[in-house]
């Protein structure tokens, strides 16, 4: 059995925690980084990391869809005040898809990513980047901002601003979409293993074609290990290694 970090998880959102987590350790899965999406979000994460300490890490977000909610500046005062007790800033970012839009234009998004890296930044916590068609935005304005630290989640955009990424020192993550996704495969392989770590974006339901389909869960990042050990034509062992490493580097955080 390896050790294994799920550094992406939307926990809040799953139910039966307590099961969940059970999984998940039996899996060697070390730890899971939850991540804020919204003010209510972001304290259900606090309640959770506080009831499964040294398992359940928070990280506090904004999700670019929930910028438009009447409680949007409770959460960024939430998150100024919260955010020294969280190991980092996610997820935030921009999403330029067609309903994402329509509730918060592209410049709005862009100030609040703004607003949220100064905060990561004066908080030394790293960046969880949500990036959907926005990719070439969210990269520039991280570069703009001297981010240190940041993690693209679940990486898809193309391979020339991948190359700024890694270049920058900054990381993608790999999700069991490594699995098949044509985008995201071409991603990781592109990618040098030692600036990648793995999550599951759980609970998001992963289809594969017309082939079986599933609501994931932590213990799910043994599918992206796996995916990504297949993809490098490496050995689990050694991926498991690298990106446990990786990831307790790029959170400043011994996992153990």
């Amino acid at each position: 059995m390896y050790k294994l970090i799920d550094s992406h998880s939307h926990i809040d959102e799953i139910e039966n925690t307590d099961s969940v987590i059970a999984e998940a350790r039996k899996n060697g899965i070390m730890a899971v980084i939850g991540v804020g999406t919204s003010f209510m979000s972001n304290q259900r994460i606090m309640a959770l990391a506080e009831q499964y300490p040294r398992y359940i890490y928070p990280a506090l977000g904004l999700f670019p869809w929930n910028i438009a909610d009447d409680d949007f500046q409770d959460n960024i005062n939430y998150i100024k005040e919260n955010i020294h007790r969280a190991i980092g800033m996610g997820e935030i970012g921009l999403d330029y898809s067609k309903g994402v839009k329509e509730r918060a234009s592209k410049e709005t998004q862009k100030s609040v990513l703004r607003k949220l890296l100064e905060i990561a930044k004066d908080n030394n916590k790293p960046a969880l980047i949500h990036s959907r068609y926005s990719w070439k935005d969210c990269f520039n304005i991280t570069k703009e901002l001297n981010i240190t630290k940041a993690v693209f989640h679940w990486y898809t955009g193309p391979l020339s601003i991948l190359e700024k990424i890694v270049e920058s020192g900054y990381y993608i993550s790999a999700s069991p979409s490594a699995e098949y996704h044509k985008e995201h495969r071409q991603a990781l392989l592109a990618t040098p293993i030692d600036r990648i770590i793995l999550e599951t974006d759980s609970p998001v339901t992963y289809r594969r074609g017309t082939e079986s389909e599933y609501n994931s869960t932590p213990a799910d990042v043994v599918r992206t290990l796996n995916a990504v050990s297949e993809l490098k034509g490496m050995d689990r062992e050694t991926v498991a290694k690298i990106t446990f490493e990786n990831t307790c580097k790029l959170f400043g955080q011994g996992f153990d």
